[in-house]
């Protein structure tokens, strides 16, 4: 790290200017999934890293908390869904509560969406579906990896991998993990974050109202 100070890499001394256009309230769609489809095209252009990607929090039946970073495979009116290891530690912990949080958090165009709502698992005609779609690796490593689990060590898990590609080598259909699906995740609140100077940023939220969308600026 030559030429790299500590005062460098002091947080409190990290500061950025954003400089964007206000988001008016008149200019969001009245719904949020459509807004939403709107943001995520305009990342997608801007060449956002994996603008899919997004920081998926649960919780246990008490209350503790625990984050990590997933990638969104589908989203439409319904909502959001992402796959994972049922037995992973998400998927027990929304087994016990449902209730979920997903931030994309776009930091290259100075905007994130915060989305608050439950998860039910998708049925498994639809999680099959998707799995066929994914790499022949990608589908031997759902089988290889128990997620969230101790492991013994890295070649332990080399190990499963390699007698998996001999009993299913490329071109053989893999069956889809038992244990493995998807969530899809509905939203009850929607945040529209867009970073601005003096960090004035605009906080659009869309809330729930029956069966309408109410939307509420927050102060920044």
């Amino acid at each position: 790290m030559t030429g790299v100070t500590h005062q460098d890499l002091d947080p409190a001394l990290m500061r950025r200017q954003y400089r964007s256009e206000i988001v008016p309230e008149e200019s969001l769609a009245a719904d949020p999934m459509d807004q939403f489809a709107r943001w995520f095209q305009q990342a997608a252009v801007a060449h956002v890293f994996e603008p899919n990607a997004m920081i998926v929090s649960t919780a246990t039946a008490d209350g503790r908390p625990s984050s990590r970073t997933v990638l969104l495979k589908q989203f439409d009116a319904r909502g959001f869904v992402f796959y994972t290891h049922y037995g992973s530690r998400k998927g027990r912990e929304l087994a016990e509560n449902p209730h979920i949080a997903l931030l994309f958090p776009w930091h290259p165009i100075a905007r994130q969406v915060v989305v608050a709502g439950t998860a039910t698992r998708v049925g498994r005609d639809e999680t099959a579906a998707y799995f066929r779609t994914r790499p022949h690796g990608s589908q031997l490593g759902a089988w290889a990896s128990d997620q969230s689990r101790v492991i013994a060590s890295r070649a332990e898990l080399d190990r499963r991998y390699a007698e998996l590609e001999q009993r299913y080598p490329e071109g053989e259909q893999v069956p889809v993990p038992p244990e493995w699906g998807g969530f899809r995740v509905v939203p009850e609140e929607m945040e529209f974050w867009q970073g601005h100077e003096n960090r004035l940023h605009d906080r659009l939220r869309y809330v729930r109202d029956g069966e309408k969308w109410r939307i509420e600026r927050l102060c920044p």
